[in-house]
């Protein structure tokens, strides 16, 4: 009997669509169930041991079984499911694992710049976010050449970066920060990355104005810069032609 996979998700979290990517990449057939994470319902509450998405419900044989956390769920998708996305040699699979851990600790040097409450403290994060990127520019020029992190193949780390690079095209939305200036082998990978259909299908059609009201909503210095530019683009389209 065909396993029955669920992926219980909300439309904004960058670790759902790390699974959502890798299914679709993989020709898995799997539901997809969002909740609020402001109201969580009692069902997931019951069965979420860290009270966070993802989750990967997989109903089997009259069982279920719950798998949480987005590693782990790649790495069971790896075990169970067709069309691996890891590379088979243990030495580069240790090392592509290695940049998936890199790429959290990205997200997290993201949340602290769209956290950041002052300029100052913005301007920090934000120069610390594109040291990181430098990094990576220096990892992608280690003779692969592309379009993907290990060359031809689309692997896993390609599916974990693409929800990275939304990020870079809402903060695109309200200004020139330069986080990938000087960098055009990661500028490549982004666009590259951007056009593939797992990953464009990942979010719903509406992701970006979600993110946007997010990010307007932190109370934060980016926020600030949000709320003139859209003062501004007011001011435009009141003034007479």
């Amino acid at each position: 009997m065909t396993d029955k996979l669920i992926l219980v998700s909300h439309p904004l979290c960058p670790y759902v669509q790390r699974a959502a990517i890798s299914l679709t990449e993989k020709g898995v057939l799997f539901e997809r169930v969002d909740i609020d994470l402001a109201d969580k319902p009692v069902w997931f509450k019951a069965i979420s041991p860290l009270g966070k998405v993802p989750l990967l419900r997989v109903q089997r044989n009259g069982d279920e079984t719950t798998i949480f956390e987005s590693a782990v769920i790649l790495e069971f998708l790896e075990e169970t499911q067709a069309s691996p996305l890891h590379p088979a040699d243990p030495y580069a699979r240790a090392r592509h694992r290695a940049w998936i851990e890199y790429g959290s600790a990205i997200l997290n040097a993201i949340g602290r710049l769209y956290s950041a409450p002052t300029e100052a403290g913005f301007l920090a994060e934000s120069g610390a976010l594109a040291a990181m990127f430098d990094r990576l520019e220096a990892e992608l020029a280690d003779g692969r050449g592309g379009p993907w992190f290990a060359g031809d193949s689309f692997s896993l780390v390609d599916a974990v970066y693409g929800p990275v690079f939304r990020y870079l095209d809402a903060f695109d939305r309200i200004g020139d920060f330069g986080t990938l200036d000087g960098k055009p082998r990661v500028q490549a990978w982004r666009q590259a990355l951007n056009d593939r259909p797992s990953i464009r299908g990942a979010v719903a059609r509406d992701y970006p104005r979600r993110l946007h009201a997010f990010l307007q909503a932190k109370g934060s210095f980016l926020s600030s810069l949000i709320h003139r530019g859209d003062l501004a683009t007011a001011l435009r389209q009141a003034l007479p032609a």
